[in-house]
């Protein structure tokens, strides 16, 4: 039998192999019936009363000042470059941001840059 290492299982299957647990059922038969690996069953176990965890979703680098100073920045200068803003938000703001960061904040902003010639 081959097990799938990329797969995500959801919580239905998770309550699954917790309640043929709770039944006394050993961890081979659970993964064999229900054609996961024995370790993940052990790990659904482990884990029974731990919180789920959170998954992507991390905090902003600009917070409502900064975005209004980004946003300024692009009204003063709209062909400017992500670079040049990623420059200017290290150097005048003290904050490293990176490229794709600040793509996305300014995409939540719905602002756009020119697009040079």
């Amino acid at each position: 039998m081959s097990y799938s290492l990329s797969m995500a299982y959801g919580q239905a299957l998770k309550d699954r192999v917790l309640r043929l647990y709770d039944e006394g059922q050993e961890t081979k038969s659970i993964a064999d019936r229900l054609r996961v690996s024995p370790s993940w069953c052990r790990r659904v176990r482990q884990r029974r009363h731990e919180r789920p965890r959170k998954i992507g979703g991390g905090h902003f680098k600009l917070d409502d000042a900064g975005r209004s100073v980004l946003a300024g920045w692009v009204k003063e200068r709209p062909d400017a470059t992500l670079e040049e803003l990623r420059q200017r938000c290290l150097d005048e703001q003290e904050i490293r941001i990176s490229i794709g960061a600040l793509w996305n904040t300014l995409r939540r902003m719905k602002l756009s840059l020119k697009k040079s010639p």
